[in-house]
């Protein structure tokens, strides 16, 4: 005679949640491990109430759906058909389906999950127009599968969902300078890490967030996010990495709302925590922070300091430190040239504003035009000098002009 199959339909929504054995579905409800063969036998009994809506909520599906039979007496609650799909729905995630037509294996969050990693390497190399579209299409993806997932194989989508929605906010800001958009694309990552409930992702979001007001001196907005992205690392464990990079992220804040002496003393405190090192891991997401980068932080701020050669001399060492092809380049170099524009030296300052020019035609960075562009203001009393054309010649030819327009 063939052997019973038993219920299979909780033996396949137990597998594709993530939970590859009854052991590990009986831990993550807190029942004990019999009462988990019970459910995958060939009759299985109905769960109790709060013990069923764990269920429900771990595997994504109703309990007719995972293989039981309601009792006489028992009232089934439909409106927990898909409870996947009414979550994602409420933070606004996706327009998502009443119900789900198929749940996915476990595997497909580990193939999410990689071209997530795969669109954060990119970043540094591929021209923002071109990555962007890649990144919004695939978080358009993740929001689907979303509703086709659950248990732990949906928290691991949702995280990489909100690395994806997080690059594209970065790549609308600092790239595309549309501050409008980013914002509200940075909302839909904080939603995902809280579907995910991953703290430090969240915590990295809400600082992104604080660069946008920051940007219109609005220091009272940015604090209050900053706050906020505080709060979510402390959730953590957050790594000394993740601490001095918010730190660098305020520091930068107040620099643009004009407080260099907060900055200068949260950047300190930075360099005191990656001097101190961690005892915790460092999230992989977390690869657009390094001493160096915060050197640059450091630079930029004893520029609008007013502290001259202090700058200098910081600028100088992150220049010798970074890549060849580093987008940061530009920047760095631009705040040299804002450094000997201020100097009063109006041909190193445009020394330095041609080679950041230079840069930028082998690696866009809006961050970078805006500084030149800044320093093309203050050389404005040397507009007449030789060296001041010859950076209007650059600043102004064809295809570095027809760039910035069409960003």
């Amino acid at each position: 005679m063939a052997r019973p199959a038993g219920n299979t339909r909780l033996k396949s929504a137990r597998v594709a949640a993530g939970y590859h054995s009854q052991q590990a579905l009986a831990d993550a409800l807190g029942v004990g491990v019999r009462q988990v063969r019970r459910w995958e036998s060939d009759t299985p009994p109905w769960p109790q109430p709060e013990v069923g809506q764990d269920l429900t909520r771990l595997l994504g599906q109703d309990l007719e759906s995972l293989g039981f039979t309601s009792p006489t007496g028992v009232q089934v609650d439909r409106g927990r058909r898909n409870v996947l799909a009414a979550s994602a729905s409420a933070v606004g995630l996706a327009t998502v389906p009443r119900e789900v037509s198929a749940i996915q294996p476990a595997s497909v969050a580990g193939h999410f999950q990689a071209v997530t990693r795969s669109h954060r390497h990119l970043y540094w190399s591929v021209a923002p127009a071109t990555l962007h579209p890649a990144a919004t299409a695939h978080a358009t993806l993740g929001c689907a599968l979303l509703t086709e997932t659950a248990g732990h194989t949906r928290r691991t989508i949702a995280a990489a969902l909100a690395e994806s929605y997080l690059l594209a906010g970065r790549i609308e800001f600092f790239d595309m300078r549309d501050g409008d958009r980013a914002d509200h694309t940075l909302l839909l990552a904080l939603q995902a890490a809280g579907e995910a409930d991953d703290p430090l992702l969240g915590s990295a979001v809400l600082a992104h967030t604080a660069f946008i007001p920051a940007w219109r001196a609005d220091r009272d907005i940015a604090v209050e996010r900053m706050v906020a992205a505080r709060t979510y690392a402390r959730r953590g464990p957050a790594s000394a990495e993740l601490l001095a990079w918010l730190d660098a992220v305020e520091a930068e804040c107040e620099t643009r709302c004009g407080n260099t002496r907060t900055a200068l003393h949260l950047i300190r405190h930075a360099e005191d925590l990656l001097g101190a090192g961690s005892e915790h891991e460092t999230p992989e997401w977390l690869d657009w922070f390094s001493p160096i980068r915060l050197a640059a932080f450091k630079g930029n701020t004893e520029l609008r300091a007013g502290h001259l050669p202090q700058a200098r001399t910081t600028l100088l060492g992150v220049l010798d430190a970074l890549d060849a092809e580093e987008k940061q380049r530009t920047v760095v170099l631009g705040d040299l040239a804002a450094v000997e524009a201020a100097a009063g030296d109006p041909e190193e300052a445009c020394g330095y504003g041609i080679r950041a020019l230079d840069q930028l035609e082998r690696t866009w960075y809006a961050m970078g035009m805006d500084r030149i562009r800044e320093v093309r203001r203050a050389l404005a009393p040397h507009q007449h000098e030789r060296c001041v054309r010859e950076l209007d010649d650059r600043l102004y030819g064809w295809s570095t002009t027809v760039s910035a327009l069409a960003r």
